[in-house]
């Protein structure tokens, strides 16, 4: 599969980036081409010598060296990659992608490139855990900056947390994933619900639940980047709308319902969003006042259930129609049990107990659970679950097409 890829790996400070050792040694067992940027920092920790080596190429490191400005130019390296790998990426290093700052060849080369990127984050649990670095991987992600990690497990610092560098396998896994040929979905059309939805009380009071609508959005992105006419339908997001995507942006689950309905006929309907399962019968006109101290008494009904309306549209019933099951417990068991009574194809069945960070974080762990059984991905970015569902919704659509009249 990568026979005759060109990878530029960028190898920046961390204890990790002894794995980018392995890393090369396991892409060019594959036939892949690697030429390497060490970072300053990086050198503190593996050498040049030893990157060479194994890479069997010169290693880059110096941004105003005249010899490789006149050789190669900090241009050309960065764009003759077929993809370029940031591993281990340091705290710093996304700092300054994110802020597009150039003040060493690494950071030029990613500024100046044009071609797909991949990061592997590495660094303490709390620096991990920082809302500058969160900001700063958000900002990446909303730029098609693909991730891999980081794990959880011991630290170097002595600390057990988020921040371990992947593994090289789980690394070369997903370099591997990145050149498997998209399969278009030219000439068909996408429907995809995300966020939450605001249920009112009053007029400045609503039920709500914790989604972001990061993974929804970006399926969305995924289907339209393979070609598909996609229509998003989001609830209250902070999320930018994904490029090449039409928005619908709604408040309340009927609301939402009535945008789906008006999208069909689609080929395929992903309902990614939080839909509330309830909401007040009869929402108070002007605000709640406390009368004492005494709580409101709230008669709660209950909201259309829009997966299940969209699985049993008649004639317009989506050839696919996918559903998720946020569970805190049993949730295979639970999502199985979904997919039977929803009557949907298939359901993307995840965890969002407390301490699990999937909603609002930017990882996901799902199970899709199909007439065949169940398939379980490993954690990965939301963008990454995206994209290998758009992938599968493909293949899927594609097979399923009718054979052309001879």
């Amino acid at each position: 599969m990568l026979n005759g890829k060109r990878v530029l790996l960028v190898i920046s400070g961390g204890i990790a980036a002894y794995k980018s050792l392995e890393l090369i040694r396991r892409l060019r067992e594959r036939g892949a081409a690697v030429r390497c940027i060490l970072t300053k920092g990086g050198a503190e920790f593996v050498t040049p010598l030893s990157v060479a080596a194994l890479s069997e190429e010169k290693v880059f490191m110096e941004l105003f060296s005249l010899t490789d400005e006149s050789e190669m130019g900090h241009i050309r390296l960065s764009r003759e990659a077929d993809l370029v790998v940031v591993a281990p990426a340091s705290a710093s290093i996304l700092a300054r992608m994110a802020q597009g700052i150039a003040d060493d060849l690494a950071t030029t080369a990613l500024l100046a490139t044009d071609k797909p990127v991949l990061v592997v984050p590495a660094m303490n649990l709390m620096m991990w855990a920082h809302p500058a670095t969160q900001a700063n991987i958000a900002t990446l992600e909303r730029r098609g900056v693909a991730r891999v990690g980081p794990g959880s497990g011991d630290l170097a610092c002595g600390e057990v947390g988020a921040g371990r560098m992947a593994e090289p396998m789980e690394i070369l896994a997903a370099i591997e994933e990145h050149f498997i040929e998209r399969t278009s979905l030219t000439g068909l059309r996408a429907l995809v619900t995300s966020g939450p939805t605001h249920e009112p009380i009053d007029p400045v009071r609503f039920i709500a639940n914790r989604s972001s609508g990061r993974q929804g959005h970006a399926i969305a992105a995924a289907l339209a980047r393979r070609g598909a006419d996609t229509l998003l339908v989001s609830g209250p997001s902070a999320e930018p709308d994904p490029a090449g995507v039409e928005v619908r942006r709604i408040e309340t689950a009927e609301e939402m319902l009535a945008a789906c309905r008006g999208a069909l006929p689609v080929d395929v309907a992903v309902c990614a969003a939080a839909v509330g399962d309830w909401r007040v019968a009869t929402p108070a006109g002007q605000k709640l006042k406390k009368d004492g101290g005494a709580p409101p008494q709230l008669t709660l009904t209950a909201n259309p259930d829009i997966l299940a309306s969209l699985a049993e549209a008649g004639n317009q019933r989506p050839r696919l129609v996918v559903g998720f099951a946020a569970e805190t417990e049993n949730v295979i068991e639970n999502a199985t049990a979904k997919r039977a009574a929803k009557g949907c194809d298939w359901i993307l069945a995840n965890d969002v107990s407390p301490g699990t960070g999937t909603f609002g974080g930017g990882e996901n762990t799902v199970h899709l659970v199909s007439a065949g059984g169940v398939e379980s991905w490993p954690t990965q970015a939301k963008q990454a679950v995206a994209d290998r569902l758009a992938e599968r919704i493909a293949r899927h659509l594609i097979a399923a097409q009718p054979a052309a009249a001879s």
